[in-house]
């Protein structure tokens, strides 16, 4: 790669930004976006707001109207504030830099607090570190070191701030992406600090299941019905469905840990619910199920499966109701290759030191918010981020490091910048290469 005169004193600034850095992250993180129930969504848009619009970003609040996004347990609370932040500049192209803006809820064992960071051991602790928050940070940092150094911007930034990614009904980017209030190639940031080249990923759909009985004392369960034992047709009606949904193996390329074997399709009872007294028969039970597809298979069948399993298994069953509602759903993403990915591979090798060698093209059963938006039209996105196996991402102590901030960071500023000029020794090879057999 070519980075001479101000944008390597640009690139090399941003390690220089810690301080910034930290105050940003640390305040990004106070604000509790945990989803479910996602209510912190318009305090964490004025904060980016605050940082943004000084920055000479003009910030647009879009809503998702109430009936798209609410789901009838009630698990979804609050305005859906999404934030399209524009820096109008003189380029021809738009780059949408896409963020969510919602974590997992801060959950039980940690060691820090999760609504706070912490420095220890050389790791940036919080909920959000590093899916997804640290990377709006190193976005930041990017631009105002591009704006120090008075680079000239090869794309106009638009930063796509959203919400309910965690497993929403109706997640924000969705919402824009249909509206088509954004236009231009997509770079996600729901991705990780690794040499990869994005092959897509799975689909998701989370369905919780109602079972209704009738309470009555478990001395004497005249005319009770146990909603518990009622569900366990359905339960091992589930388990052997996935057995059979595990068996089926899709096209797209596994992960290098995958050691050779194949992407396969995912069923996971997820979550259960029900009772709480030895003397009461549980008149109420609830099951969440995760069903994971593939490119390859038709959402429209694979919702038929799972529900058809659900009614033959509970169709003699003496429960008073069996409902099931649609919770989360997103879509599958296929083949997000185009022809602005050798630009962000060569800037992902100027920020992590990565090789031409280094990039492989994998997919994954893990989902994205991404899929919306290529059924809206725009097929090529770009992948990046801070994930890396350790980090512990979803788990308590959840971390990221400074290191990894500024290495993307250093990457996203190369790649909007006009003076960044990939060569022949660059990671393009890798990509051409690699792109070939993703087709």
């Amino acid at each position: 790669m070519s980075c001479e005169g101000s944008l390597q004193i640009a690139l090399d600034s941003i390690r220089q930004d810690e301080t910034a850095i930290l105050q940003d992250l640390s305040q990004m993180l106070a604000v509790d976006t945990c989803f479910p129930p996602g209510t912190g969504y318009p305090a964490f848009a004025a904060l980016m707001e605050s940082l943004l619009e000084p920055m000479g970003f003009a910030c647009q609040r879009v809503s998702v109207p109430e009936n798209l996004w609410q789901t009838p347990d009630g698990s979804a609370q609050g305005e859906r504030v999404n934030v399209i932040a524009t820096l109008p500049g003189s380029a021809t192209e738009a780059c949408n830099l896409y963020f969510h803006v919602d974590t997992v809820p801060a959950g039980d064992g940690w060691n820090y607090p999760p609504l706070a960071l912490t420095q220890a051991e050389g790791k940036l602790i919080g909920r959000g570190a590093a899916d997804m928050k640290g990377t709006i940070v190193a976005t930041l940092a990017a631009i105002r070191a591009a704006q120090r150094h008075g680079l000239v911007l090869k794309f106009n930034p638009v930063l796509l701030l959203c919400t309910d990614e965690e497993g929403g009904l109706y997640p924000g980017v969705r919402y824009l992406a249909e509206q088509k209030l954004f236009a231009g190639h997509m770079l996600s940031f729901n991705g990780g600090a690794v040499p990869r080249i994005w092959g897509g990923c799975f689909g998701s759909i989370d369905l919780k299941i109602c079972i209704t009985g009738r309470s009555a004392h478990s001395g004497d369960p005249v005319g009770g019905i146990n909603a518990i034992e009622e569900s366990l047709p359905l339960m091992n009606a589930l388990h052997a469905l996935k057995h059979d949904v595990e068996q089926r193996a899709s096209a797209m390329p596994a992960p290098p840990h995958f050691e050779g074997r194949p992407l396969t399709s995912r069923l996971t009872l997820a979550a259960a619910q029900g009772g709480g007294k030895g003397s009461t028969i549980p008149a109420r039970f609830e099951l969440l199920v995760n069903r994971r597809y593939s490119p390859e298979e038709p959402f429209e069948r694979v919702f038929k499966e799972l529900t058809g399993c659900i009614t033959q298994a509970m169709k003699d069953s003496a429960a008073l109701s069996v409902e099931y509602h649609l919770i989360g759903h997103l879509a599958p993403v296929s083949d997000p290759t185009g022809p602005h990915w050798p630009r962000w591979l060569a800037a992902l090798g100027q920020g992590f030191g990565f090789h031409a060698n280094d990039f492989a093209v994998w997919g994954s059963s893990t989902s994205s918010d991404m899929g919306w938006v290529q059924q809206a039209g725009i097929q090529e996105i770009l992948l990046g981020g801070l994930a890396r196996p350790e980090n512990r991402i979803h788990a308590s102590d959840e971390y990221t490091t400074m290191q990894d901030v500024v290495a993307l960071s250093q990457s996203i500023l190369a790649y909007l910048a006009s003076d960044f000029i990939p060569t022949e020794n660059s990671p393009t090879q890798g990509f051409s290469n690699s792109a070939e057999r993703v087709q």
